[in-house]
């Protein structure tokens, strides 16, 4: 098989319809626009959109503000403050397991227990005042 052997599948191409060649070829005289007026004449179409005049539909409408993404993620929120007394006298805490979902640690508080924690995400604050209090921040 060659490049120049390819054709397309029987009956895929359809012929454009020609217009205005004659009256023998069944599409003369108007050429399938009727008769007078603007669809007639050249440059005789509207834009997309248009309602004959009546305020369209995207002019009628409020403005939207931003957007929302379709792939949102939700984070359950945890200060630092909060890590010594979920992990009670373990060393290691999985803040995910523990409250079903993904969790985001936030940097409100003082941590002085260390304390490994694992997580979805951490604040630069919440790390800092983590691996201050010889502790682990993992994210999961």
């Amino acid at each position: 098989m060659r490049l120049q052997d390819l054709k397309p599948k029987a009956h895929s191409k359809k012929r454009k319809r020609i217009v205005g060649r004659g009256d023998g070829s069944g599409r003369g005289t108007y050429a399938t626009y009727g008769l007078k007026g603007a669809k007639a004449r050249s440059g005789g179409t509207k834009q997309k959109g248009f309602e004959g005049g009546q305020t369209p539909l995207y002019r009628r409408l409020p403005k939207l503000r931003g957007f929302k993404p379709l792939s949102k993620v939700e984070f359950i929120e945890v200060n630092v403050e909060m890590l010594e007394k979920l992990a009670g006298d373990k060393e290691a805490i999985n803040l995910n397991e523990l409250f079903d979902g993904k969790v985001k640690v936030l940097g409100r508080g003082e941590i002085k227990k260390p304390i490994s924690v694992k997580a979805s995400k951490f604040s630069k604050t919440a790390r800092e005042k983590i691996e201050n209090a010889k502790g682990k921040a993992e994210v999961i």
